[in-house]
């Protein structure tokens, strides 16, 4: 019975022959289970040729559409110590709600009347710039009158000028008739000797007409002194014209020296009192910063700097604030080698984070608790976790996502794509080959309207 032996029972004994034999032997359940065998096998072999979606699933989290909606943290532009909070984490702001009050910390600012005194720095610049500004003018003034009095100068070194000349061309005039009458006394001495040697003159008239030819010689030696003094103070008016020119020019030069530096200091002035309202401007809006307000319509979320009197630096995160009114969208992650596949107005398929669903990803008309979306945006550069990014937005014609999704929540995304036999889907992902290559039928249409 335990076919110990080498004789085999079962060639002796006939179990029909037995009840329990036949109660075992002749069970007809291995008929019907054949039977479902290969009923079974005929409804696969049907199956592999029902159509199947190719898709890409991915996962992502719940966003906001625009970035303006999406969750902010607020940080302070100063440095600065917190002095009293006026909200508390769960309170809904508005727009220019006052959060918390704070103060400063570097010692440059502890001056309460720091606005006020920059002012009267400014009032007194701008008085030094008033006084150099007329300083300017009475430069120019003066200036103008140096030039009238050089024209006065030179007008009359001028005419001194003219009068040396006219005194030379007289003495030249008096020296030729001096000239001409010594020449006529020698001429009549010469004959008066002649006539005294001849016995017609006497030694008397001889020396008569010597002493005038002698006083005729001493006038003209005189006038050439004239003459000479004449040319001197030609010459000498010539140089007190140009020594007057020179004068008037260092001045004027002067005067003009003395007006850049009024000006160069009046600019190097106008600079302080620019430079001096910008730090005015700068300190009426640090003033203001002493608030921290809101943005804009939303949620206090979390306070990220706690307490009294604690301190933190220009640019740190204060507090974070959900805004009020956003729309939702589902920011998911696809693989590089899925990239073409996505294209702007692709349908997607969406599973939330805490609703019961059922899903046949290549069934999307027989699953239940997905929710239509689109792709509104794809990401053209790779991400940190070496994906793509893919945004998508409700699908206005599919049914409404639940009220009460938030953003950061979780998400599962399928995109759907071609519709092949699932003998084929099958084949595909034995080999690991990616979803069949596609052009959206919107893009056909496009392309054949711009051909």
């Amino acid at each position: 019975m335990l076919n110990i032996s080498k004789n085999k029972l079962s060639e002796q004994l006939d179990l029909n022959n037995f009840k329990a034999g036949r109660r075992v032997l002749k069970r007809k359940h291995f008929k019907f289970f054949n039977r479902f065998l290969g009923g079974f096998a005929i409804f696969a072999i049907i199956l592999m040729f029902f159509p199947w979606t190719q898709n890409v699933s991915s996962n992502g989290f719940i966003t906001t559409l625009t970035p303006d909606q999406r969750p902010l943290t607020l940080q302070s532009p100063i440095a600065g110590r917190i002095v009293e909070w006026y909200v508390k984490e769960g309170d809904r702001v508005v727009k220019g709600d006052t959060i918390l009050k704070i103060s400063e910390v570097k010692s440059e600012y502890f001056d309460p009347n720091l606005v006020d005194r920059t002012g009267q720095q400014i009032d007194a610049k701008s008085a030094s710039v008033e006084s150099y500004r007329e300083k300017i003018a009475a430069l120019d003034n003066q200036i103008v009158a140096i030039r009238r009095e050089r024209e006065l100068k030179l007008d009359q070194a001028k005419n001194k000028l003219i009068q040396s000349r006219l005194k030379i061309i007289q003495d030249s005039t008096d020296l030729e008739a001096a000239k001409n009458d010594e020449q006529i006394a020698q001429t009549q001495l010469t004959r008066t000797e002649t006539l005294e040697k001849e016995g017609f003159k006497s030694q008397a008239d001889v020396e008569e007409k010597n002493l005038k030819a002698r006083t005729t010689q001493s006038k003209t030696i005189s006038q050439q002194q004239k003459l000479l003094q004449s040319r001197n103070s030609l010459i000498n008016a010539e140089i007190e014209l140009n020594r007057i020119r020179q004068e008037y020019a260092e001045k004027i030069a002067k005067a003009r020296s003395d007006q850049f530096t009024a000006q160069s200091s009046q600019l190097d002035v106008e600079a302080q009192v620019s430079k001096l309202e910008t730090d005015r401007t700068n300190y009426q809006i640090r003033n203001d910063l002493y608030f921290v307000t809101a943005p804009q319509d939303g949620f206090i979320n979390k306070a990220i700097k706690g307490g009294i009197g604690e301190t933190f630096k220009d640019g740190e995160a204060l507090i974070n604030i959900m805004p009020t009114n956003y729309d939702l969208a589902v920011e998911t992650f696809i693989e590089p080698i899925d990239l073409p596949l996505m294209h702007v107005g692709e349908e997607v398929r969406v599973q939330f984070d805490g609703w019961p669903v059922i899903i046949f990803s290549g069934w999307p008309n027989a699953s239940y608790g997905t929710y239509g979306a689109k792709v509104v945006a794809v990401e053209t550069f790779i991400s940190n976790n070496g994906k793509y990014r893919v945004l998508l937005a409700p699908d206005e014609e599919d049914h409404e996502w639940p009220d009460a999704l938030r953003p950061g929540s979780g998400a599962r995304t399928i995109a759907l794509l071609e519709d092949v036999p699932i003998w084929y889907e099958l084949w595909r992902k034995l080999n690991g080959f990616p979803p069949n290559y596609y052009t959206p039928q919107t893009t056909k249409k496009d392309q054949n309207g711009k051909k």
